[in-house]
């Protein structure tokens, strides 16, 4: 039986120390997790790709990430494997 995906949600204090401390526990438990950005983060379609690539530049591990509206996939890779999904 699959357990559910975890799910993080980024609001009106953006990607702050304990976001990318939070996120970086979950990806330590989980391989999979998913983000969502919320109205009050300031999110738009423009500037959803710079957050994004800011965030993951934060994380320990290396992660591939897929932006599906306003919902981003993180997925934990090996450290050889670095390139999106």
């Amino acid at each position: 039986m699959n357990s559910p995906t975890p799910t993080f949600q980024i609001g009106k204090n953006g990607i702050s120390e304990s976001v990318v401390l939070t996120l970086n526990k979950m990806l330590e438990q989980h391989k999979h997790i998913r983000i969502s950005f919320l109205k009050s983060s300031g999110r738009s379609k423009e500037n959803l790709k710079d957050l994004v690539e800011e965030l993951v530049g934060k994380l320990n591990c290396p992660t591939q990430n897929r932006i599906i509206g306003f919902t981003v996939a993180l997925r934990r890779t090996a450290k050889a494997d670095t390139k999106g999904l």
